[in-house]
């Protein structure tokens, strides 16, 4: 006698009973979550190079800032001479979010510019995909402790020369000398009051990273 999965001559064929009923025309199958995936950025560079409105202009959030007022303590320490304008600095961290679409959320965190803060840039570049050293050309000296820190760590960047009202338009191989970056990292011209502007170094930083593990794949 055949049991209810197999046929009477033994050759294992799915009897009718055993069948998967036909689904309902109106029963839809409920979609899965996409998965969120998450991607941290750091944006680096010297002392009042525009770290702070780099992330503000950007952010789809309120940016999480942590502006104090500068002291008697930053006098011998930073040179704000070209910088007059400026009565606040970052002492931890500034915060932004971009939602690049329903998949992709990118998280910015500013690193504080004075140099006595930098025991943060640790924890702050823990696990960041990849960083923006912003650079003035009136001092692009300040902008060496973040180059040589990315460096040494073999974490992707792109420099973008944020441009200062009355500062000099240098061509971009110039700076690039000046800074003794070599042609494999990007060196864009950046306004970091402009969201599109940003989002261009930003884009660029990402291509960056893209490429340089592409090419790890293929070696």
């Amino acid at each position: 006698m055949s049991g209810p999965f197999e046929s009477a001559d033994g050759r294992g064929s799915w009897s009718a009973s055993a069948t998967r009923p036909p689904r309902p025309a109106d029963d839809h199958a409920v979609p899965r979550a996409r998965r969120v995936s998450s991607v941290k950025l750091v944006v680096a560079g010297g002392f009042g190079v525009g770290k702070t409105t780099f992330v503000s202009a950007v952010s789809e959030i309120p940016p999480l800032t942590t502006e104090a007022a500068m002291t008697s303590e930053s006098q011998d320490v930073d040179d704000a001479s070209l910088v007059g304008a400026k009565t606040t600095t970052t002492v931890a961290m500034d915060f932004g979010r971009i939602t690049v679409d329903e998949a992709l959320v990118m998280y910015l965190f500013g690193t504080p510019g004075q140099e006595r803060f930098a025991f943060m840039w640790d924890d702050l570049c823990d696990g960041a995909l990849g960083a923006v050293v912003l650079a003035d050309t009136r001092r692009l000296a300040d902008s060496f402790v973040a180059l040589d820190y990315f460096e040494t760590r073999n974490t992707p960047f792109v420099v973008g020369v944020n441009h200062f009202a009355g500062s000099y338009h240098y061509p971009i191989p110039e700076v690039r000398e000046a800074l003794g970056v070599g042609p494999q990292i990007p060196v864009v011209d950046c306004d970091a009051r402009n969201r599109q502007s940003v989002k261009v170094a930003l884009i660029t930083l990402l291509q960056h990273v893209y490429e340089l593990r592409r090419a790890a794949l293929v070696r």
